[in-house]
């Protein structure tokens, strides 16, 4: 599948883990929350129904693939599964882990706090974990 070209906050705001069938999955640099970004491979796609209807089934079993893997990988309380856009059109979809004691529960992460970036050792040790439990996961889509 193609590469698309990012939004440039996505990039400043994220890491890249891995890509997957339809999407790149990125890590975001806030280390308050193991917060996971699918963002599908098409060009000018800003809403879910802009997609063809096999991408948009592809898109939901990553979605729902990558959410069942970060909630047993953090043991998280809730996975919260998010796709708003108002900030950056490009089509991407967030998939974020919630404990109960975060900076944020039980509101949401948008525009609470400041950003915590991961330092070189935490982002090296979180993309490993994510890594490790990848393999697998690449392997049902």
């Amino acid at each position: 599948m193609p590469s698309v070209a990012l939004d440039e906050r996505l990039v400043r705001d994220s890491y890249p883990v891995t890509e997957l069938p339809l999407c790149q999955l990125r890590l975001m640099d806030d280390s308050r929350f193991p917060w996971l970004i699918l963002i599908p491979r098409r060009e000018g796609v800003s809403e879910v129904f802009d997609l063809d209807e096999a991408d948009q089934q592809q898109l939901w079993r990553e979605a729902g693939e990558v959410g069942r893997m970060l909630k047993a990988l953090t043991r998280a309380d809730k996975i919260n599964v998010a796709n708003l856009g108002n900030v950056v059109a490009q089509l991407h979809v967030h998939v974020v882990a919630r404990l109960r004691d975060d900076d944020a529960w039980p509101g949401p992460i948008w525009g609470q706090g400041q950003p915590q970036p991961y330092d070189l050792n935490g982002l090296a040790s979180m993309r490993d974990h994510l890594l490790a439990q990848l393999d697998g996961l690449k392997q049902r889509l």
